[in-house]
């Protein structure tokens, strides 16, 4: 039996986390978590890859040609996650099982942050675990794919 592959995709600055908004995002860098990411999903028998843009169109295009490539998707979408109908309906039309990921709790941050557009064509939100929360949506994937 194959490795099942994963792919984590992340939106927009969050190749800047450890240098951004420490208070909420901690002080590791984002290369250091991308690591950890890997080794966990080593674990999990998983092979894993990350992708980072800070364009829409990019996320979409990598969305698509996951297609037949991943059994699973990690989403960490960022801003994006908040009114980015077009990454929606690129996850919609893929119908591969995405957890949608955010390192902070974003129900405890501003209002706009608040609602998902993204969370009705995912598997299900884990969100406010920093790092762990990656860890968590490998784990999660488990039973989906």
């Amino acid at each position: 039996m194959s490795r099942k592959k994963v792919l984590v995709l992340l939106g927009p600055n969050l190749n800047m986390v450890g240098v951004r908004e420490k208070g909420v995002y901690g002080d590791e860098t984002a290369e250091s978590i991308n690591l950890q990411i890997i080794e966990n999903a080593k674990k999990l028998d998983y092979d894993c890859d990350i992708y980072q843009s800070n364009h829409e169109g990019d996320l979409i295009d990598k969305i698509h040609s996951a297609r037949g490539v991943y059994q699973g998707v990690i989403i960490n979408a960022g801003a994006l996650t908040h009114y980015s109908y077009s990454l929606r309906d690129a996850i919609a039309c893929v119908r591969i099982p995405f957890v949608e990921t955010h390192m902070s709790n974003i129900y405890a941050r501003e209002d706009f942050r608040h609602k998902s557009v993204i969370s009705e064509v995912c598997a299900g939100q884990i969100s406010g675990f920093g790092k762990n929360s990656y860890f968590l949506a490998l784990a999660a994937l488990k039973d989906l794919m």
